[in-house]
């Protein structure tokens, strides 16, 4: 393939050496501070994190009071209760 015109003077462009003019000093910039914000629905969401926190897990005296229906041998709980539970349980967790 044959390109037209003058290749040579085409390359001499890269070859040479631009020089550049001093840089002039710039004005003084003040250097910004960063700013942050939460947003009303993360705070509402840490409230009620910090909230949930101080709720135990379980409820003691629930568990006082199976405690002492177990070892006086009071405690008897029916298969179909079980069932009743255990189904109720699962259909929670679906809806």
């Amino acid at each position: 393939m044959k390109i037209p015109g003058e290749i040579y003077n085409v390359s001499k462009v890269y070859g040479t050496n631009k020089t550049t003019g001093k840089i002039e000093k710039t004005g003084s910039v003040a250097p910004k501070k960063d700013v942050v914000s939460i947003s009303n629905n993360a705070k509402d969401y840490q409230t009620v994190a910090k909230a949930l926190k101080d709720i135990p897990d379980y409820r003691q005296s629930k568990v006082d009071e199976l405690s002492e229906l177990y070892n006086s041998g009071s405690y008897d709980v029916s298969g179909k209760e079980i069932v009743e539970k255990l189904s109720k349980s699962i259909i929670d967790k679906k809806v």
